[in-house]
Order: C-alpha cells, then structure tokens, then sequence
C-alpha cells in the first residue's frame, strides 16, 4: 500500500525536479546574501583592511594571517553578497559554489569548532557547506545564465559546422 502511494508520487516528483532545483538554488542563494549584505552594508560594515578578523586562528591549531592586514569578514562578505547573487541567477555557479563551500568550513572551523553543529551554534554554516557542495556538483540546473550561455555555445558550433560543410 505504501509503495503504491510512493509510486505516485514518483512521477510527480521527476516532473517537479527543474523548478524544485531553481528553487533551491534561488532561496539558499538569496539567504546566504542576507548575511554578506549585513557584513557590508548592515550596521557595522566591515572595512577591507584593519578592524574585523586579520587573523584566522582555527582552535589552537591554526594561526594565520591575512595578508596585508585584510579584514577576512569582508571577504566572507563579498563572497556571501556577490557569490550569492551570482548563484541566485545561475552564472558561473560551480566557481562560485566551491568558493561558498570554502568559506563555510572556514567560518565553521573559526567561529563554531566543535564536534556538534546545534551545540556550538554552526548548524547554519553546516547547512550552507551542504548545500553549496550539492550546488557544486549538480550546477545551477536548467533555468540559469550557466544553462543560457550553455545553449548559445552549443548553437554557435551549430553555425560553424554549418558554415565549414
């Protein structure tokens, strides 16, 4: 009785598969730009150099500093802002997502390291590392700048096998 029920929804599973992605794609992009907007715009914004984090200190484990005194906020900022909206419309996403999968386990390791994301307050930046991984490996899905320019390549070589046969 129960597979039966999974069955139907099966099919409309497959069919809802493309906006569901977008979707995805759209609201945990848009969010992630929430806090990089914070970080440069919001009360406090972060300036580039000086104030803010200089240093990465990862436990006790790692000390490392920015170079030229940068403040590593911003950068998370700029990442979390720009990037965000770069993978809010598709463009350049598995770049893009990599980098957002790079800068959760920084901010993971710095801000919330410790073994239980609920505990230490990293279940956020934990939800962010995966959902960016996903992002990474599947791309920005068929409703995308990526999924648009992908389609003017492929009709650009069209054109030329066209005009050389």
């Amino acid at each position: 009785m129960i597979g039966r029920i999974n069955s139907l929804f099966e099919g409309v599973a497959d069919k809802s598969k493309d906006w569901t992605w977008t979707l995805f794609r759209i609201l945990s992009s848009a969010m992630f730009m929430t806090h990089g907007f914070a970080k440069l715009f919001g009360e406090n914004p972060q300036p580039f150099t000086g104030g803010g984090i200089t240093t990465v200190n990862i436990g006790d484990l790692v000390s490392w500093p920015m170079p030229m005194e940068i403040n590593a906020l911003f950068v998370t900022g700029v990442i979390e802002f720009f990037g965000g909206f770069l993978i809010l419309i598709g463009l350049w996403t598995h770049l893009v997502a990599l980098m957002a999968v790079f800068i959760m386990i920084m901010a993971y390791l710095t801000a919330h390291l410790a073994w239980f994301p609920t505990l230490n307050r990293g279940e956020l930046a934990a939800m962010y590392i995966a959902a960016y991984m996903v992002i990474f490996a599947f791309g920005a899905g068929p409703f995308s700048m990526d999924a648009l320019l992908a389609e003017r390549r492929q009709e650009k070589r069209k054109n030329r096998m066209r005009a050389n046969s």
